[in-house]
């Protein structure tokens, strides 16, 4: 049961002047998207894939987009969550986002850990999904390292008055999910609800199973209402709140896992002849999680830390102006603030089942800045964009007793420390000739560490890492070329190269491996490694991407390529990694689906194929590559109601998700088959 409970928000303003024609339009979104967006490489996601997805789950949709990928293969109903940072290019990651995920402005990441809480996001809530290709987007806010993902909420335009879907699949799974919209007076409300369970399926490899293992089960449910109303000729008032939770096993006794959440959010947007548009949002999140240590004959499972309870709150507001400047140009300028605080709470050093130790770390993280965003168009689209933004660290601490007693075992309080850091992009698209157009881009962008990467060790397993409190921000540098061609036909092509280089990489190094005791992390044990956090010198990235679509009536073709060569630049205690390439980064992705679809009927197959990728930093354990299968069918039976066929991974492929320490393989989701009934009223 959800312990945050919904957030409120009490709203009022004053109307704009109303336009000579007195008309009011609402559209539910912020301020028309930047003619400047043409130079970059981006990728648009609409309502209709969303609905005919074989999983129903918002990052299966995301791989559509090759080269968006999470930390690991496997997704939010086994994973675990801290692995659910997204990332673009090919420049790694770790648990955190090196992509900005934002939802109606609203940033998404975890404020403690950075990681996506992808259970919170029901489908029927979202409208569109614009994913932009490259860093540097300072418009959106920092973090933009890899790009952006872009979520629109669901309008009046996007969704009948009511909708509801509910399946029975393998392994006693049921998803279920309804929305409804009322619309009054210019004005909308939406509310849309979803859960989803199931038994589960065992995550290691048959071949290496013990009496240990089994089913790995979750639950997950998510509320969101949303309201739009206009509150003057110009000016449209948008307020949402929403909650979710979110509940896993990794397969084992004792790796239970709970995210829980609530947001809520205010936007006004002015749409006269100076567009403007104010910002204001809060943030809660508890998660907590159990980590298992299982004997080498996989016979046993006990308990070796109780991350009981990790609260965190983010806070933040953003207003942007956009004056009139004259036919073909465009200019946006604005500021914006967030401050997110959080800890875990954990106990560890069990004996005999008890635990001895307790740890809390955390801190503060307060980020704001202003920006600047212009464009001109015409047969060439020029765009200039940056920002400046300062960023202050506060209350870090690490601090470790003994529970006996309460005597202090670590007591580490790190000194604030504060830093400015700019963002910078420039790009140019050329319309050479009405079907082709070629666009360039260069830009600077950065991500400031979490308050997990900066103050909380960790364990996986047998392997445990140390955090740094010195971490330092990374910075990327890059530039991209390509190329976009309509020939005609519902045929679009785009093609793009591209050259990053992440400098200050925050990465988990390997520095020794078990039996002994390590800094920041205590005794692992001989199957174990030991990792600390550090910035390495770069990640060099160079890749090619390429997308097409083709819309036929109510036929479509859907294909996405992209091929990636990262490298590690390091020295000192990483130098080992120099030249090899990143953790989980694959040197191809492809998605590919054709489809079918008039009203409520539908058919697609997707096909996807991942390259082989390294688990570890060190290369030294490959994780297979993997092609699956997806198909989705819709029937009518009447007008509104259909009943609905899916199929994940039809072929059953082995998807390798990750191997531990001990060489223990966990795979990602099996073949999965559902039916249900869709209903569109």
């Amino acid at each position: 049961m959800i312990r945050c409970l919904p957030l409120l928000s009490l709203v009022a303003a004053v109307p704009a002047g109303a336009q000579e024609s007195g008309e009011v339009v609402v559209v539910g979104r912020g301020l028309a998207a930047r003619p400047g967006d043409a130079a970059a490489s981006a990728v648009t996601i609409d309502r209709a894939r969303l609905d005919e997805s074989a999983s129903g789950r918002l990052e299966n949709v995301l791989a559509d987009v090759a080269g968006l990928q999470q930390f690991r293969r496997s997704d939010s109903r086994t994973a675990n969550p801290t692995s659910q940072g997204i990332s673009l290019r090919g420049i790694g990651g770790n648990a955190s986002s090196r992509a900005l995920l934002v939802l109606d402005g609203v940033p998404q990441a975890d404020p403690f850990g950075g990681w996506v809480p992808f259970p919170a996001y029901a489908v029927d809530r979202i409208g569109l999904i614009r994913v932009t290709r490259g860093g540097g987007s300072g418009y959106l806010g920092p973090g933009a390292l890899a790009g952006s993902v872009e979520i629109e909420s669901a309008g009046a335009a996007d969704q009948p008055p009511l909708s509801a879907d509910i399946a029975y699949g393998s392994r006693h799974s049921l998803d279920a999910s309804a929305s409804a919209l009322l619309s009054r007076g210019g004005g909308f409300v939406t509310v849309a609800a979803s859960y989803a369970g199931g038994d589960g399926f065992v995550p290691v490899v048959e071949s290496q199973r013990g009496p240990a293992d089994r089913p790995a089960p979750y639950e997950q449910a998510s509320i969101a209402i949303r309201t739009v109303v206009p509150v003057g000729a110009t000016t449209e008032m948008q307020a949402s709140a929403s909650a979710f939770t979110d509940t896993r096993e990794r397969g084992t006794a004792f790796t239970r896992n709970r995210s829980q959440g609530a947001d809520a959010s205010l936007r006004l947007v002015g749409r006269g002849a100076w567009g403007w548009s104010a910002l204001a949002y809060l943030q809660t999140r508890a998660f907590a999680s159990q980590f298992a240590a299982v004997d080498a004959a996989r016979a046993a499972a006990s308990l070796t830390l109780d991350q009981y309870n990790t609260p965190a709150t983010g806070l933040g507001g953003r207003i942007e102006l956009a004056p009139p400047v004259g036919a073909g140009r465009d200019v946006r300028i604005g500021a914006d603030v967030r401050r997110v605080d959080g800890q875990t709470q954990e106990n560890f050093t069990y004996v005999a089942g008890t635990p001895t130790r307790r740890r809390i770390a955390g801190g503060e993280a307060l980020t704001w800045g202003v920006f600047a965003d212009a464009s001109t168009t015409g047969p060439v689209t020029l765009t200039l964009g940056g920002r400046v933004d300062r960023w202050r660290l506060s209350d870090g601490r690490l601090l470790e007793t003994t529970i006996a007693n309460g005597a202090p075992v670590t007591t580490a309080r790190f000194a604030a420390r504060s830093g400015t850091e700019w963002t910078g992009r420039v790009g140019a698209a050329w319309q050479v000739a009405p079907p082709l157009k070629l666009r360039a881009s260069a830009y600077r962008g950065w991500r400031l560490p979490t308050l997990n990467e900066l103050y909380r060790p960790f364990r996986v397993g047998a392997d445990a890492t140390a955090a740094n409190a010195a971490l330092a921000p990374e910075r990327l540098t890059g530039v991209d070329g390509g190329m976009s061609l309509t020939p005609g036909a519902g045929l679009t092509l785009g093609a793009t190269l591209f050259w990053n280089r992440l400098a200050g990489a925050i990465a988990n190094v390997t520095a020794g491996r078990g039996p002994g005791n390590f800094a920041g992390v205590g005794f692992v044990g001989a199957a174990g490694t030991y990792r600390i956090r550090q910035n390495l010198d770069a990640i060099r990235s160079t890749g090619l991407e390429v997308d097409a679509r083709w819309d036929r009536g109510p036929f479509y073709v859907l294909t996405s390529w992209s091929h990636v060569d990262p490298r590690v630049e390091a020295h000192g205690l990483a130098g080992p990694l120099d030249g090899l390439r990143p953790a989980q980064t694959p040197l191809d992705s492809v998605s590919g689906t054709i489809g079918w679809h008039r009203g409520i009927i539908g058919a697609s197959t997707t096909l996807r194929h991942v390259a082989r990728q390294f688990e570890d930093d060190q290369n030294s354990r490959a994780l297979a590559p993997a092609t699956t299968l997806d198909a989705y069918l819709a029937l009518p039976i009447t007008r509104g109601l259909a009943i609905e066929l899916r199929g994940e991974n039809l072929f059953d492929e082995r998807v390798e998700a990750g191997i531990s320490g001990a060489d223990i393989v966990e795979r990602a989701t099996p073949r999965t088959l559902w039916i249900g009934l869709k209903l569109r009223g």
